[in-house]
């Protein structure tokens, strides 16, 4: 069975020319559109673009495909129209963690409000704050840390940490670097660390106290702080790729897993909610493109 938003896809590049044009169209990553591609041309058993450097051009088997898949998808829009005369806009309230990359964020939010009847209302927390947000009702699932796991969800992904550098430092091309070789640099700290008090003491056990230049509750102006030289810090290895080098510490093997949480009175959530599924399946797509982030097997099913 063909799912609907596969053929969207497919009509979207045909459309726009490409796949990036595409995926800004239906409001999702570009490497979640090539999967939604792949998986309808491994379901329809033909190749349906040959892709070149600055075009895709249809196959035969996808010219073919071309009407039909116009004709679902207007009986598709026209069945929606009805259906949104009658039904009611519901409201879904994710809680996302604050150590997270802006641009994973924005495009994951992007995705979920284009999900149709459903409003799509954020809370930022920190990562502790979570799972109390979700016991309390004020969300209905959270992007947070999988410690206890006695709310229902599944993990997404595991990281571990790294020294946070401006691409021009001395040791941003090092394979890893040792406390006792950065005493002397200017760190700041990131308030928001689920980590904080582990790096403290990771230092301090060392006889390692550096100057603070900064305190800040916002990972966007960490990462300004790092490549304008300000100071260096400690982050986990989800911003890497945001203009600056992640060297790990040597003897610092703290990990993390970032996991979807639910609430008890709604485990099956995820199957409801297609704002919901977007935004994790994108946080997913983004998590397995980045370099010493490991998804997990689960995971890697909602995206396959």
């Amino acid at each position: 069975m063909i799912d609907r938003h596969l053929l969207r896809y497919f009509l979207a590049v045909v459309d726009q020319g490409n796949f990036s044009s595409a995926a800004r169209h239906c409001r999702v990553t570009q490497p979640t559109l090539s999967v939604g591609i792949a998986r309808l041309e491994d379901l329809l058993g033909r190749s349906l673009f040959n892709r070149t450097n600055r075009r895709v051009e249809l196959t035969p088997a996808g010219a073919r495909l071309v009407a039909p898949a116009r004709r679902v998808e207007t009986e598709f829009a026209e069945a929606e129209r009805a259906a949104l005369d009658e039904a009611p806009v519901s409201t879904i309230r994710i809680g996302l963690m604050s150590s997270l990359p802006a641009s994973w964020i924005e495009h994951a939010i992007e995705a979920a409000c284009g999900a149709p009847m459903e409003r799509v209302e954020i809370v930022d927390a920190r990562a502790k704050e979570i799972p109390a947000l979700i016991e309390r009702g004020r969300i209905d699932a959270g992007i947070g840390l999988r410690r206890d796991k006695y709310l229902p969800g599944f993990d997404l992904w595991t990281e571990g940490y790294a020294l946070a550098l401006p691409e021009r430092h001395p040791f941003a091309d090092r394979p890893s670097a040792r406390a006792e070789e950065v005493a002397a640099e200017t760190m700041f700290v990131r308030r928001d660390c689920e980590a904080l008090a582990e790096v403290s003491r990771y230092f301090t056990s060392r006889g390692i106290r550096p100057f603070m230049s900064a305190r800040t509750h916002a990972e966007d102006r960490a990462l300004a702080y790092v490549r304008a030289g300000l100071g260096i810090t400690v982050m986990p290895a989800c911003f890497q790729g945001e203009r600056l080098s992640l060297v790990p510490l040597a003897g610092f093997g703290l990990t993390r897993t970032v996991g979807l949480l639910l609430s008890a009175d709604k485990p099956d959530l995820l199957e409801r909610s297609q704002a919901l599924g977007r935004l994790v399946t994108t946080l997913i797509a983004r998590a397995a493109q980045t370099e010493k982030v490991a998804v997990f097997d689960v995971a890697s099913r909602l995206i396959a």
